[in-house]
């Protein structure tokens, strides 16, 4: 058993912060590790390298003067190198001035621009790393889908009719060749709907007609957190045998009575470990992306469904893997903008905007579907922490980056009184963010 999968029942509140808190540690660890350690081969010296603010609860200083600590509130961290007066890198000029030339070349402050560029470009570019690396790891280690499409383990469903067996080779579902039935380019649509088809497999070495369900049931196999389906109480694993007193068998069935609901409450009966109940949601306006470029907005309960079977793999090269991950890191960026925007422009609600809040519930509700969700989440919250950190907002390191071109254009950094104001203002923006943020988090649906 997942341990993820159980540990909900000590507390959803303080398995949610508990999941939020491990989320977020890793993350901000990576980030202000890629700070130090580029900070260190480019010849500046970090003082502090702290996990966390607040008050100290562990550290020690190693062979480098660099004193390495943890702190009591767990909701972020920094590394404050020679000359900086605090965690967001402003000038300390008591502690600039006197120094000679070779003491001065280890702060943050007198080193050559390079040097400081490549230690503050180097946080997010750290995280976008480790995103790559998770998304590489889960194929690697996971697997890729084996060619010819195979059965590798079957997912529990109320069916009364399933002849299919574990290491089948589906050849056809249906009279249809399932060629492209993963990535349902045309396959999908072309199955007939019915609740029992034919499907033509080979199993040890020979051909066979057999019988089995709809390859696409109305089968739960992943969550959004804070959705409709979410917190009316499905899991990952359940079947949507009915809608109302409408029989069901297929996710599309499903999926066409949501967007059609314009809203009203749907009555589900839910298939779950043998066991029959009815639950009640109400569908939810959502924007997301549309195949064609910008957004659309559709109704939607919050479920992603699946094959009736997993299909079986083989493990991923390296390089596939590697390549996986920065696709996927790639289109974790690009959807990130794009959303972005569109919210500037009107397009799509602010609602879309989560604040600490959101994040967390969003970490709890990952973790308690697994693992492997949780650490997939990880992976897309690192993209989007890196993402945000190069954003030109004075206090960001895309402030500082900004604060570098000017000085390489002029030949100067902007005056201390300048960088001053401006620190405050990217502050006092930070801040209305947050709490623009935190306000979607209670009030929008």
């Amino acid at each position: 058993m997942d341990i993820l999968t159980w540990l909900p029942d000590l507390g959803n509140v303080g398995f949610t912060l508990l999941a939020f808190v491990v989320a977020l540690s890793v993350i901000v660890a990576v980030h202000e590790y890629g700070h130090y350690i580029v900070g260190r081969w480019s010849g500046i010296h970090a003082e502090v390298f702290s996990l966390g603010f607040g008050p100290v609860l562990w550290s020690r200083v190693d062979g480098r003067g660099t004193r390495w600590q943890v702190a009591a509130l767990p909701f972020g961290g920094y590394v404050k190198f020679l000359g900086d007066a605090d965690a967001a890198s402003g000038k300390d000029a008591s502690a600039m001035t006197g120094l000679d030339a070779a003491e001065r070349r280890r702060t943050m402050h007198g080193a050559p621009l390079w040097a400081r560029s490549a230690t503050v470009l180097a946080g997010p570019v750290f995280n976008f790393i480790l995103s790559i690396l998770i998304f590489a790891a889960i194929v690697f280690v996971g697997g890729e889908t084996r060619e010819p499409l195979s059965i590798g383990a079957l997912r529990p469903v109320p069916a009364q009719t399933n002849e299919l067996r574990v290491g089948d080779e589906i050849l056809s579902i249906g009279g249809v060749a399932v060629d492209d039935l993963l990535s349902g380019a045309g396959t999908r649509d072309e199955i007939p709907q019915r609740p029992v088809l034919s499907y033509e497999i080979r199993r040890d070495g020979q051909l066979r007609d057999v019988e089995g369900p709809y390859p696409y049931p109305a089968l739960v196999v992943q969550l959004t957190p804070r959705s409709a389906a979410y917190e009316a109480g499905l899991r990952p694993g359940d079947v949507i045998t009915a809608l109302g007193d409408t029989p069901i068998f297929a996710f599309d069935q499903l999926r066409t009575a949501v967007e059609n609901s314009a809203g009203a409450p749907l009555l589900l009966r839910v298939w779950r470990e043998g066991e029959t109940r009815s639950l009640t949601l109400l569908p939810r306006r959502v924007d997301e992306p549309d195949p064609d470029g910008g957004f659309r907005t559709q109704w939607r309960i919050g479920v992603a469904g699946g094959l009736l079977f997993e299909p079986a793999t083989e493990r991923a090269g390296l390089w596939d893997s590697l390549r996986f991950g920065a696709t996927q890191t790639v289109a974790i960026v690009e959807g990130s903008l794009s959303g972005l925007w569109h919210m500037i422009t009107g397009a799509i609600s602010t609602c879309n905007m989560s604040g600490p809040i959101g994040i967390a519930e969003a970490s709890g509700a990952m973790a308690s579907q697994g693992m492997s969700n949780f650490i997939w989440f990880v992976a897309v919250l690192s993209t989007a922490v890196g993402l945000m950190n190069l954003f030109p907002i004075p206090v960001l390191d895309g402030g500082h980056l900004l604060f570098h071109a000017w000085e390489a254009v002029t030949g100067s950094p902007p005056s201390d009184r300048a960088l001053q104001v401006l620190m405050a203002g990217g502050l006092a923006l930070i801040i209305t963010l947050m709490l623009f943020a935190i306000s979607n988090d209670l009030f929008c649906p």
